[in-house]
């Protein structure tokens, strides 16, 4: 249960080493027969299949064990990445996040997603490089002044857009963006809180600080408002 990459590299390593056999000799007898199946495809998917099968198995016996459960997760997400990007895998096949989608797996999913999100936030806030910023020493690259704190974050977010983009249901899809807009609120308030504190020193280091990170978490957020 806790090698998952173990079947999900090996299938992965099928479909490359049999790919070259399948496109030069199974192919040209299907195309002769004057079959529209693609051979390479349709390998890719009885695997996949499999895999789905496994998943099934395994997920209720690792559903309450967040280190298993995330470890699964991260790993059927870049098998998914790989299988689309290198094997040309087709969306409309069936697909783990099909299994990831059902409500017990995904319910838990969004639970551990928020867990470990919220214990990213606590480290990066409590960091003593929170509120300076990365690029203080280069001028044309630091002009937001943009403290860590506030870079991290987005790149937390921008993290957890990436692992749940595939997903094949919009109601799903924005279920994490329900997370997506928590964790923002919940930055909010702490900034608030530290805000309060450095209010008898309105022009210091940090305040200031504080109010580049906003800034800047607003201006991304602007940004984003494009990508459907």
């Amino acid at each position: 249960l806790n090698k998952p990459e173990w079947y999900l590299t090996q299938v992965l390593m099928w479909i490359g080493n049999h790919s070259k056999f399948l496109d030069d000799k199974i192919q040209p007898i299907l195309e002769k027969a004057g079959s529209s199946v693609n051979a390479g495809l349709e390998f890719s998917r009885a695997l996949v299949m499999l895999i789905l099968e496994k998943l099934a198995a395994d997920i209720p016996c690792l559903l309450y064990d967040d280190t298993l459960f995330c470890h699964l997760v991260d790993e059927v997400l870049l098998f998914e990445r790989e299988l689309y990007s290198v094997h040309g895998y087709l969306s409309s096949f069936p697909s783990c996040m099909h299994i990831l989608s059902e409500e017990s797996c995904f319910q838990r999913w969004l639970t551990v997603e928020k867990k470990f999100a919220l214990q990213k936030m606590d480290s990066m806030l409590s960091s003593e490089a929170a509120w300076i910023s990365q690029y203080k020493d280069i001028t044309d690259v630091d002009e937001m002044k943009v403290p860590d704190c506030a870079e991290t974050f987005m790149t937390l977010l921008l993290v957890i857009t990436d692992r749940y983009k595939n997903l094949p249901t919009a109601s799903r899809k924005l279920q994490f963006l329900g997370l997506q807009k928590e964790l923002v609120d919940d930055f909010r308030i702490r900034l608030t809180q530290v805000m309060k504190e450095e209010t008898r020193a309105s022009l210091g280091f940090r305040y200031c600080a504080i109010l580049n990170a906003v800034n800047y978490i607003a201006t991304v957020l602007a940004d984003w408002a494009d990508n459907v």
